[in-house]
């Protein structure tokens, strides 16, 4: 594999996962996300100071740069500097794809727009894992459901999800499904960047102090200063 491809790639999805999508919409209604309730710019803080609709637009897009930087990005970069076919089956456009989604999840976390200060990933990882390993995402997203809607905690919801990811990934294979033993590593270093990412949740919940779904938002400060 050219490295020249695998830096393009890398970079291409590194900038789309950067574009701090809930911090430009609270930019957009005059607020400062990053410094309105959490303080985090990801789609959990938005619904909470921004509302359902502007929340619900930062997750479906914040999915997406996940999911495009994975499915289509090695594809298109791949055929533009061979021009020949992609083969989708091939080993090396399994390692272009993982180095597309761990890219694209550190743009997100780490935005070069916001001083490397970004989200958390949750979102961004979700469209990775639809993309790279689909079961996996399925068995993560039901997981994180049935833990919100046992705690009623976002926080403890995405944990879960997170911590669950290298073992559904690795036992699947009992049911037929097979993923490479480098999915599984991915998998791992995924769900460990999340957990990692949650360290001032996991304080707060040791604090009793993190909020809970429903529980009634403080009124956002104004000023969106850069």
């Amino acid at each position: 594999m050219d490295i020249l491809v695998c830096l393009t790639v890398a970079v291409v999805a590194y900038f789309l996962g950067s574009i701090p999508t809930g911090y430009l919409a609270g930019v957009a209604k005059g607020i400062d996300i990053r410094v309105a309730g959490s303080g985090n710019i990801g789609a959990t803080n938005v619904f909470r100071i921004l509302g359902i609709t502007a929340g619900i637009i930062v997750l479906v897009v914040d999915g997406l740069k996940g999911w495009v930087a994975v499915a289509k990005v090695p594809e298109i970069v791949y055929k533009i500097y061979y021009g020949t076919s992609w083969d989708d089956q091939a080993a090396e456009m399994e390692y272009l794809r993982i180095i597309a989604g761990i890219c694209v999840i550190l743009g997100h976390n780490y935005t070069c727009w916001l001083k490397f200060k970004g989200g958390k990933g949750i979102a961004t990882s979700a469209g990775v894992l639809a993309a790279l390993i689909p079961v996996t995402f399925i068995i993560g997203l039901s997981t994180w459901i049935v833990a919100c809607l046992i705690t009623r905690y976002v926080s403890v919801a995405s944990i879960a999800a997170a911590a669950v990811l290298p073992f559904a990934t690795w036992g699947i294979r009992y049911f037929g499904v097979h993923y490479s033993h480098r999915m599984v590593i991915v998998a791992a270093l995924m769900g460990a960047l999340a957990i990692y990412k949650h360290k001032a949740n996991i304080g707060r919940l040791m604090n009793g102090t993190e909020n809970k779904l429903g529980k009634k938002k403080t009124p956002p400060p104004t000023g969106a200063t850069p």
